[in-house]
């Protein structure tokens, strides 16, 4: 069973970037799907952005194109997520999580297909 430890969370200015790391252990990266969700709250947990197992395919929400990019380092067991121009909006918990999978092609954007999930970074985007 893989556990998943985020880091990389903190207090930026509106405009500001972020780099988020998601560092797994007890599993072999290379075998999951990863995506990244944030939650505030009273809200429920969305997603931000996916990659496949070979990292060739990536999908993110409409909001963040252009600004997020996710990525995988598979020999570090690590995936990440590079916030550029961060709005207040983006502001909340964000959750990196993995799902088994044996498609190496095949991403997912929905939380309840995901079988591991880390315990969040907060993020905040001042204005």
């Amino acid at each position: 069973q893989v556990q998943l430890v985020e880091s990389g969370g903190g207090l930026v200015q509106a405009g500001g970037s972020l780099r988020l790391s998601c560092a797994a252990s007890g599993g072999i990266l290379s075998r999951y799907t990863m995506g990244w969700f944030r939650q505030t709250p009273g809200k429920e947990r969305e997603f931000v952005a996916a990659i496949s197992r070979s990292g060739a395919n990536t999908y993110y929400r409409d909001s963040v194109k252009g600004r997020f990019t996710i990525s995988r380092d598979d020999a570090m067991n690590t995936i990440y997520l590079e916030m550029n121009t961060l709005k207040p909006e983006d502001s909340a918990v964000y959750f990196c999580a993995a799902k088994v999978i044996s498609s190496f092609s095949i991403i997912s954007k929905w939380a309840h297909q995901y079988d591991y999930w880390g315990q969040g970074t907060q993020v905040t985007a001042s204005s």
